[in-house]
This record gives structure tokens, sequence and C-alpha cells, in this order.
């Protein structure tokens, strides 16, 4: 009978954590939806694509076009100064340009807005609009838009280029002939400037072969017909060798060529004089090789028009800048921005555009509607028309954007319960006629005045549409955000804390009662009638999904409404000094969290952060351990030496010297790892995490081997680069080495001695060759400083725990009240929140301690050189992750070494760390701006879309990670696996 009992109660036993293993996983799943979904609630918030379709195109009224066909050529990632300025020499790099821009046609500046990145900046010159930043995954994709543009409207296109682009307007277009190179042209290791060549080469093919084939003659001259050349040169040699260098420069003068031979081509080919022309690019260039982000270097971009119906240049004969007037353009630049004196336009006048205000003027110049969803102002100062025409054009571009705010409002108006309409607007036919009156009496100046007024007014009314459910969905997430992290208190409080022996038992595991039964029922109710409500307003589905999370998480919060009873109880026994170290700890995490979220604007404070945090840290281990100085004043040192990587330029440069020493310094560092574990033998104070359970020969060869392949890989660093800095090329042995060696480094650490500091330095040199061979600066040195912090991190927890061993503890667990915990853990208590808040600042750190900072081009792509060149989007971004993986993976692996170290639940650490997460979460969501400068916004949605992935990443990472620190072993006494420290 005895016996039976204990197979009962152990049965019932593994029953129970079975049963809690289950809600974990659903916790798990319910946390990745919950953030995923809450990540794309941004969109709908602020930055919903303004498609709207049901609308007719509004045809300009003047008698004909200005001209018969158009020439497009978009230089790919083409800086503005670096086409305007002059060489070292003084000679300006596009002579053919320059000459147009003097004496035939128009010239500025086009501001595009972020994210500039190719598809996005294409959209806005072809199709008028800017897409949400979302765009910017949709970037390499071949799939045709779904919007109207130019190319749509014209007659006829012809389109070469890139295969990353071409597609993406002509494949659904039945009237274009176009025609890109494979994929395989675009090699980061060569000069790309071919691609521009093999563009012209085939439109000049085209139109050698239209002499002999009258069917495409025919086509070639009808009107209304568009030509687009994709030239992608500029951007593939900044990305490969920065737009300062030498090819990147020559490229400029490249498609300065080109331009030119287009021109020349077009007018013997045709000898009408009806051709348009412009000029301009998608995106620039970082000084660091990259794009993406709101800074002057890739939002400046050159736009030069002539030809057909483009004005002549209007001479200046004064230097006097005007005042600023106010007036900012998408990108948050001024209008009235200097000309600098060294790009010798001074006497030139200058006419700035927004990028999409190119669409309207291509649509113009050839005599069709704009497209749809443009945005874009027509820039009057580039058309030559008559006063009359020019107001027709100007009129005919305000009824298009004023047909979009109409359509927006009408569905609005149509679906909504209690409508709200834009006022401003409230009159708009009646504005119409007073345009319309003014133009029949010939006042053409009061026409375009009150037609630009109108304009303005169309697209506020735009923004007010795209904004309109923001106050709804803010409150819907918010409120959700608050459940789930009540949610996962909860869950810690019942399964990984001694409150969890306040709770009756049978409440715990009995099936559901009639009270949970109504709250269920009630949820239910509650979701079918908001859902209700969202379906007559025909609200898009992830309205749906926000408010379905939010009710199923606070119908399971209510659904556990006894445990917040006991939590009440329970705390209403507890003595007022208890209550007061609770609230005083969760106010030091917060402070620590939003120290957290000042950091994403600010990476210098992790410098102050490691200076105090260095000098703290040694001043506990002199006063509690006076023997110990050594280790007080490896702390100091360590902590001082990381807290230098964020004062580094974000900007990482160059310095391949520096990466092979850093590959010594690993080395270096795996040797003094080895012999303090040799000689802290029996060490009362390390003998928990340096014992050896492997033979030492065996220990030995492996460790030999890893010094082997970090050596190496240093060797292949410097060979790599050097062969593809004087051959412009990748060798295929080199390459395949280099995987090679990434491979199976990573594989070795997991033959390691299983002790805690065996393998955790066998894990710090596994992850050192991809590493290494994924850095071009001082973020190899980071990885390093980051390994002897985390190693100091070690030590200390290893003090503190002798510290704590030869106290009194109450036993706090038995066999029938374990659920999770396993017999060598305890329960979490106060003082054990420091463990996930050290892992969050160093979890933090490893991020922008190696230059990267949260926009979207942060990354610099020159560090996959030594795996890959040809241009290969999907493999070159799973490599930039992955290395900014490792020092993530590195902190990881000493958190679950901690976690055993002193015997705490690692999973319920994990769920701290997500409460934690989603508390900077919340104040990142609060922070995402849609007004101010596109670097603003940009960065505030970047933040907050870190924040949410982080929770995904992190458990990711911890899945990952458990592979290396699973088999993990540490000794201590037997009574610290079953009490409290």
């Amino acid at each position: 009978m005895a016996g039976d009992g204990i197979l009962s109660g152990s049965g019932v036993v593994s029953e129970r954590r079975s049963c809690v293993k289950r809600r974990e996983r659903k916790l798990v799943v319910v946390g990745v939806v919950l953030h995923a979904l809450y990540m794309l609630s941004i969109f709908d918030i602020y930055f919903k694509t303004p498609i709207v379709h049901g609308m007719d195109p509004v045809e300009p009224r003047f008698s004909s076009a200005p001209a018969k066909r158009l020439v497009l050529l978009v230089a790919d990632g083409l800086r503005a100064d670096k086409f305007f300025e002059p060489d070292s020499e003084g000679h300006f790099r596009a002579p053919f340009l320059r000459n147009i821009i003097k004496t035939k046609g128009r010239w500025g500046v086009s501001h595009a807005r972020p994210p500039t990145e190719s598809r996005p900046g294409h959209v806005s010159i072809i199709a008028g609009f800017y897409e949400d930043p979302s765009a910017v995954t949709k970037g390499w994709k071949a799939n045709p838009v779904e919007f109207d543009s130019v190319f749509n409207r014209s007659r006829h296109t012809f389109a070469f280029g890139s295969p990353d682009i071409i597609p993406i307007f002509c494949s659904a277009v039945p009237h274009s002939t176009w025609n890109t190179y494979p994929h395989e042209f675009e090699d980061f290791a060569s000069d790309a400037s071919f691609l521009d060549q093999w563009s012209f080469d085939q439109f000049h093919s085209l139109l050698n072969r239209s002499n002999g084939d009258s069917k495409l003659h025919e086509l070639i001259q009808q009107d209304k017909v568009v030509i687009f050349l994709h030239l992608l040169g500029c951007d593939t040699n900044g990305h490969a060798h920065r737009p300062f260098s030498s090819i990147y420069l020559n490229n400029v003068k490249v498609v300065d060529s080109i331009a030119e031979k287009v021109h020349n081509l077009m007018e013997g080919y045709f000898q009408d004089n009806q051709t348009a022309y412009i000029f301009t690019a998608d995106h620039g260039m970082s000084d660091k090789g990259s794009h993406g982000d709101g800074h002057p270097t890739n939002t400046d971009t050159p736009l030069v028009a002539w030809g057909a119906g483009v004005q002549n240049p209007k001479r200046l004969f004064h230097n006097n800048h005007p005042a600023d007037d106010g007036l900012r353009f998408v990108d948050e630049h001024r209008h009235d921005m200097p000309t600098p004196s060294d790009w010798g336009l001074m006497d030139v006048e200058r006419m700035d555009v927004n990028q999409a205000d190119i669409s309207p003027l291509m649509a113009t110049l050839i005599g069709l509607p704009c497209p749809v969803n443009s945005v874009g102002n027509l820039p009057l100062g580039y058309i030559d028309l008559s006063k009359a025409d020019e107001v027709e054009a100007a009129l005919a571009n305000t009824k298009q954007i004023l047909n979009q705010f109409l359509r927006k409002s009408y569905m609005k108006q149509s679906n909504s319960m209690f409508f709200k309409p834009f006022k401003a607007l409230a009159n708009y036919s009646l504005n119409l006629d007073q345009i319309e009156d003014l133009i029949s009496k010939k006042d053409f100046d009061s026409a375009m005045k009150h037609s630009q007024i109108l304009r303005s007014l169309s697209l506020d009314g735009l923004h007010y549409f795209q904004t309109y459910d923001w106050f709804l969905l803010m409150t819907t997430v918010t409120i959700g955000y608050i459940g789930w992290m009540i949610y996962l208190i909860l869950h810690i409080m019942q399964f990984y804390t001694s409150f969890s022996m306040n709770l009756p038992r049978k409440k715990m595991h009995a099936p559901i009662e009639r009270s949970t039964m109504k709250v269920h029922v009630g949820g239910f109710l509650l979701m079918g009638i908001l859902s209700t409500i969202l379906y007559l307003e025909n609200s898009p589905p992830l309205y749906h999904a926000y408010i379905g999370m939010t009710v199923f998480l606070w119908t399971q919060i209510f659904s556990e409404i006894y445990i917040l009873k006991e939590l009440w109880r329970h705390w209403a026994r507890k003595k007022l000094q208890l209550i007061s170290k609770f609230f005083s700890t969760c106010i030091v995490s917060l402070l620590v969290l939003e120290f957290l979220v000042a950091t994403f604007s600010e990476r210098k404070l992790y410098t102050w952060c490691f200076l105090i945090s260095g000098a703290g840290g040694t001043f506990y281990i002199i006063f509690s351990f006076p023997r110990r100085t050594t280790i007080a004043a490896y702390i100091l040192m360590t902590c001082w030496f990381l807290s230098g990587f964020t004062m580094m330029p974000a900007e990482i440069p160059d310095n391949t010297p520096l990466v092979v020493a850093s590959g010594i310094v690993v080395i270096l560092i795996g040797m003094a790892v080895r012999w303090f574990e040799s000689t802290t033998k029996g060490d009362k104070y390390w003998s928990c995490i340096a014992q050896c359970d492997q033979p030492i020969s065996r220990s030995t060869k492996l460790f030999i081997l890893q010094v082997f392949l970090v050596g190496l890989s240093a060797m292949m660093v410097w060979l790599s680069t050097s062969h593809r800095a004087l051959n412009k090329e990748l060798l295929t042995l080199h390459q395949f080495i280099n995987w090679f060696l990434a491979g199976l480094s990573m594989v070795l650490p997991l033959y390691s001695q299983t002790s805690l500091l065996s393998r955790l330095s066998s894990v710090f040199l596994g992850f050192s060759p991809p590493f290494l061979l994924l850095s071009i600066g001082y973020e190899a040195l980071f990885y390093c400083a980051l390994g002897l912090v985390l190693l100091g991190w070690i030590m200390i927890e290893c003090l503190v725990l002798y510290l704590n061993k030869e106290k009194e503890f109450p036993t706090i667990i038995s066999d029938e009240d374990e659920f999770l915990v396993n017999h060598d853990e305890r329960y979490l208590q106060l003082s054990d929140l420091r463990v996930p808040l050290i892992f969050m600042v160093l979890f933090n750190v490893a991020f922008f301690g190696t230059g990267n900072f949260a926009s979207i081009a942060s990354f610099e792509i020159s560090s996959v050189y030594r795996f890959i060149t040809v241009f290969s989007p999907y493999l070159m971004s799973a490599l930039l992750i992955f290395k900014l993986f490792i020092p993530f993976m590195l902190v990881i692996c000493v958190f679950s070494a901690i976690t055993k170290l002193i015997k705490i639940p690692r999973l319920g650490c994990y769920f701290i760390v997500i409460i934690f997460s989603d508390v900077m979460t919340i104040h990142f969501f609060f922070l995402v701006r849609n007004t101010g400068s596109w670097m603003e916004i940009g960065n505030s949605i970047s933040h907050f879309g870190i924040m949410s992935a982080q929770v995904v990443f992190v458990l990711l990472l911890f899945a990952l990670t458990n592979i290396y620190t699973k088999d993990i072993r540490t000794w201590s006494a037997k009574s610290l696996s079953r009490k409290a420290i």
C-alpha cells in the first residue's frame, strides 16, 4: 500500500509537471503571436499606405502635351553631393549634365523619404506616393505593384535594368517591353559600372532592331511613350567600396556618359525635338556604404530635367539667399537651403522637389493623367506652359488628390457608425466652383493660389483618414500589453515563487469551476459584440485580431481571479518591511529599464553605466572579500575596458589589423581561463565552476584545436581582405575555407567539458572564428571585452553563492509541491531579480557595443564579403543577423549557466525578461512618431520594433543556446539544491 501510495504520488507530480509544461508552451506561442501582431499595429495606427481603388483618372485639360515621349534615367544609389561637387583636381564628374543645367534644362535636389530603399524610392518616382515603412520588406521581391503608375498610364513603356526593380513595375503592365540581367551580375567584388552600360546597350539594340521591324518601329513612334533605364552601378559600388572610393566616383562619370549617349541617340533617331528627359536617383548612399534612414546623404538625390516641355535655366545675379520660409520637405530639410559654393551652380536657379513630385511632372510632360494614388505636387518651375495650361495642369493635380480624399471619406463614412468628417473640406465643391469661375475670368494667378490651397487641404484630409483609428488601436494594444504582463506575473507567482504554497491545491488543479466558465462565456460574448461592430464598420481583419488578442488575455486573467484574491490576502499578512522591500525592488527595476530606454537614443550612457558598475563591483568585493583584491581589480579593468566601445563611432571604420589582433586577444583569453581553471581546483570559491569531469588529455586536444581555428580565422581575415582589395574578387578557395571554419568551430563546444567554466570558455572560442570573419573593425575587440565582463559576472555570482551558503534557509518545497521546479532548483526570491536585470543590460550592450544603432541603415554590409560577394539579399541579411546574434548567444549562455549555478529556474527568469522587455516596449510604443523629421520617425519605429522582436529573438536564442548549456554541471552543497538564497 505504501508503495502504491508513493507511485500514485509520483504519478500525480508527473502529471502536474506535464500540465504546467503544456501551459508554458501555450504561453510561449501566445507571446510570439502577440508581439508579432502588436508590432503590425504601428503601421495601422500611423502609416497606412494611401492606396485607394475605385477612382477615375483626371485628364489634364490642355490642348496638346508638351512632349511626345519621356526618357527616365534613375541612377540607383547616387548621392547629390557626389554628383554635383568637383573632384580633387577641380573637374566635375558629370560634365554633360552640368552643361544641360546651365544651357538647356532645370535642376535641383530631389528629397526622398525614408525608408530610403530601392522599392520605396522607385514607387515615389513612378507612382507618386510614399509606401509605408513596411515596404522595405518588399524591396527585393519581384512582385508587381498593385497600384497605378506612370508606366500603367503610358501608351507603351520600354524598360531595362536590374532584375530587382524592372519586374516590379513592368511584369504586370501588358503594354511594356523590358529586359533584365541575371542576378549573378550583381557582384560586390567587381566594378559594377558595367551594369549601367548593359542597360544602355539593351536600349541601343532595341532602336537598331526597330529599323528592320516595322511593328517595333510603330510602337516606338507613338506618343505618350516612356523609356526607363535603371542604372544600378552606383548602388552596388557604393555598398562594396563606399561612396568616397574611386570606383564609386568613376561610376558617376559613367552615368553622366550614359545620359549623354541616350540623349544623342534619341535626338538622332527621332529628330523632332519632342523628347523630355528626367535624370534622378531613388536614394543616396551613406559614408559607410549603406542606406535606409533619413540622413541627408541618403535622402538628397540629384534631379535634372531637359528637353521638350521643360523650361530653360534661369540665371541668378546675386548671391543673397532668402530667409527660411518655414516649409519643409518630406525629409525635414528646409525649402530654402543654400547651394554649396563648390558645386559651381550659384548662378543657376535651383528648384528642389519632394521625390513624389517627379511622378506628376513626368505625367504632365507627356499629357498623361497623374497616377490616381499620387500625393506629389506638380513642380511648375520645371514645365514650360502657358498661364492657362499651367493652371489647368495644377488643377488636374489638385482634383486627383481631392478624389483620393473624397474616396477615403466616403469609404469611412459608409462603414462607420460614428463618423467624424474632416471639417476643413466640408465645402470643397464651392472651392472647385470658385476656381473654375476664376479660370473662366482668366484670373489665373488667383485660380492657381486657390488650387494650391485646396490641394494642401486635401493632403491634410488624407493624413486625417490614415490616422483615423489611432485612439481605438492605441487603447486596444496598450490594454493588451498590460494584460499580457499581468498574465505572466500571475504565472510566475503561481509556479516559481513560494507564494504558490499559499494557494489551495484543489483550486489550482481542479476542473474549471462555474465562475471560470462564466468568465470564458463573458469573454466570448464580448468578443462577438466587438467583432460584430468591427464587421459592420468594414474594419480590416487585423483590427479583429488586435481586439481578439486583448480580450483573450484578459479572459485568462479573470479566469484565475482566485490567484489575485490569494495574493491580496498574502500581502495583507506581510509586514510593512517586506512590502516596502518589494516596492523598492520594483522601483529600482523600473529605473534600470528606463535607463535602457534612454540608451536607445544615447548609447554613450552605457559608458557611464560600466564605469560606475566597475567601481561599484570593486568596492563590493573589497568590502565583502578583503582577500580577493585581484578579482576586484579584474572587475574594475574589464568594466572600464568595455565602457569605451559605446563611445566609438556607430559607423565602424575598416581596420583589418585590429580584427587580426583581436583574434590573438581571443586566444590569450582562452589560455588565461584555462590557466585559471587549472590553478583553482579545490578552491572553496571556485570549485562550483571549475571541476573537471573528462580526461585532461581530451580536453587539451580540443582546446588546441579551437585555438588553431581562431588563429587560422584571423589569418583568413587578412588573406581574404588583402586579396579582394588587390584583385577585386573573392577567391573560391578563401570562401570555402571561411565557411568551413565558421561551421566547424561552432560544433566543437559540444564536445568540451561540462563544467561551467570549461563549457563557456569553449563556447567563447567556438563563436570567435565566425565573428572574426564577419568583423571589419573594432567590433571584434568588443567581443573580447564582452567575454571578459561576462566572466566577471560569473565570478561575482560565485562569491555571492559562497557568502550565502553557510546561512540557514527554510525548506520551501516538498516532492508533492513540485510542479515545475526541479529537485536541483529553488523558488525565485526578490534578490534574484538582479539576474534578469543584469542580463537585460548586457543583452542590450551586446547590440549597441558593436556599433549598431536602432535604424534601418545600421548594419555594415561589407561584413559579409569574406563569405559572399554576389548580391543575395536574403543570405547577406542572414549573415548580418547571425553576426548580431553571436554576442547575444554568448550573453544568454552565461545567463543560463548562472541560473544553474545559483539554482533558480531558467524558464522563470526568461518570463521575467519578457516582462522587463514589455515594460520597455510599452514605453517605445508611446514614443512612436508620425510627425517631425523622418530620421526621428524611423528611429522611433525601429526602437519599438526591436523591443517587440526581442521577445521572439530571445526565445529563439534560448532554444539555440540550450544546445550548449543543457549539459553544464555546477557543484554546490546539497543543502543548496532545496533551499532559497
